[in-house]
């Protein structure tokens, strides 16, 4: 049963602290499958597929031809589906383009910054209890639009050595070039270090288990990472004039990824705060995951009943969820009073799943409170920035003095010396 508190302070400490948990053992053993494909190449890849997933690989790459097979067997009604999807996300994230720029703001002085695309991203695409093909378009798309030349999506196999047809359909859809099956801390580790198959990328984007984000975390410098995503959150703020059972499935729409998974209702009615509890009991019963689902309310489902909107909207951006419902009347009239939030959902018709699927932005978004200084998953991801400088002779005599002041005053003789030698008498200029 979700728990309905008229207090805030301890349980908000809960929800913000719900994730830390003992990983010393999961350090350990990812450490381990690191050293293991690092050393060892295709055949740890193969000995963890085989111990993990139930089946060994014959061949770690899908092929060009087992790609545009399972596309051919996905329904083309679902195929539409996934098109579209994709042309929404397309849409949202080309305007995120950024553009070289050119400034002259002294006489002889050229400035400016250069965007250049990565040129190989791995995408982690995760397997087990549930597949996503949302994952390979939110991913794969923004890596597309930003110019990455070269994307290769992992994910593991199922025990009969196959990957999903619908994971292989958005992968053509998205422009993936090339799959390969692995999955766990080895794809990982694969990506950054590279295998007999397995090209070494230089950024790893795509959520997983425990496993997957502590690889993330080992094997960040020597690759780029996108973030360490933790469970599922969402939050929404609602009204009275909310229809409760509206707001229990968009609260089970997160219970139900994961049991770690974290819920929570905060409003300003007490009645609204019972009916929607209630609801929740009703429509668990109902769904396929359910027992995944009743662990999440039961563990870390909340309701917050405040004094006021306002107040609702205080502890929203104290918690700073991934997923944030404004499930109000006039929702934008509170869009500038949210602070931390990974992503807003406004009004009543706009549910998280809508936000997961098909209305363009990323899914891929900040958890365990870090939306209070990161961001959704965006095109801006996929490039790198290089400023560039040019100055002529003259327009740095105008400066160098200045430079080398600079330079002494941290200690750094060389540094002065490398703007004075220019002027100094005797010297080629």
């Amino acid at each position: 049963m979700i728990k309905i508190f008229n207090g805030l302070s301890r349980p908000v400490d809960e929800i913000m602290g719900r994730t830390k948990e003992e990983t010393n053992s999961v350090s350990d053993i990812v450490a381990d499958i690191i050293k293991n494909v690092r050393e060892n190449g295709d055949r740890a890849v193969l000995d963890y597929t085989e111990r993990f997933d139930g089946t060994r690989p014959s061949a770690i790459e899908v092929t060009k031809e087992e790609i545009n097979a399972a596309f051919c067997r996905t329904g083309s009604d679902f195929l539409a589906v996934i098109e579209e999807a994709a042309a929404h996300i397309r849409e949202y994230h080309e305007k995120q383009l950024r553009q070289n720029y050119i400034i002259t703001p002294r006489k002889g002085a050229v400035l400016g910054q250069k965007i250049t695309p990565i040129e190989k991203v791995g995408l982690y695409v995760p397997g087990g209890t549930a597949r996503y093909p949302s994952s390979v378009l939110m991913n794969a798309v923004p890596a597309k639009i930003a110019g990455v030349s070269e994307v290769y999506m992992v994910t593991p196999p199922d025990s009969d050595d196959t990957i999903p047809d619908i994971l292989l359909a958005a992968a053509k859809i998205a422009g993936v070039d090339r799959v390969f099956k692995a999955g766990g801390a080895q794809a990982v580790a694969a990506l950054a270090y590279g295998t007999e198959s397995i090209p070494a990328v230089h950024k790893i984007v795509g959520p997983g288990n425990i496993f997957v984000a502590e690889a993330k975390r080992q094997v960040f410098g020597k690759v780029s990472i996108d973030m360490i995503a933790g469970p599922s959150e969402i939050l929404v703020i609602a009204d009275k004039t909310c229809k409760p059972s509206n707001v229990a499935a968009d609260l089970l729409s997160q219970a139900e990824h994961d049991k770690l998974a974290s819920a929570v209702l905060v409003t300003d009615s007490s009645e609204l705060a019972q009916a929607v509890a209630e609801e929740i009991e009703i429509q668990i019963p109902l769904l396929e995951r359910a027992d995944i689902a009743r662990a999440s309310i039961d563990n870390n489902g909340k309701i917050f009943i405040t004094d006021s909107l306002e107040d609702s909207i205080s502890v929203a951006n104290e918690i700073a969820p991934e997923h944030l419902e404004l499930c109000v009347e006039n929702p934008f009239d509170y869009l500038s009073q949210i602070k931390n939030a990974g992503s807003i959902f406004l009004g009543k018709y706009s549910p998280e799943a809508l936000g997961d699927y098909f209305a363009g932005p990323n899914h891929t978004l900040p958890t365990g409170g870090t939306a209070k200084f990161s961001s959704p998953l965006s095109v801006d991801d996929f490039i790198k920035k290089s400023s560039f400088i040019y100055y002529t002779g003259d327009a740095l005599k105008c400066e160098y003095k200045k430079v080398a002041e600079f330079a002494k005053r941290e200690g750094l003789t060389a540094h002065a010396k490398s703007a004075v030698i220019r002027f100094e008498e005797g010297t080629d200029k």
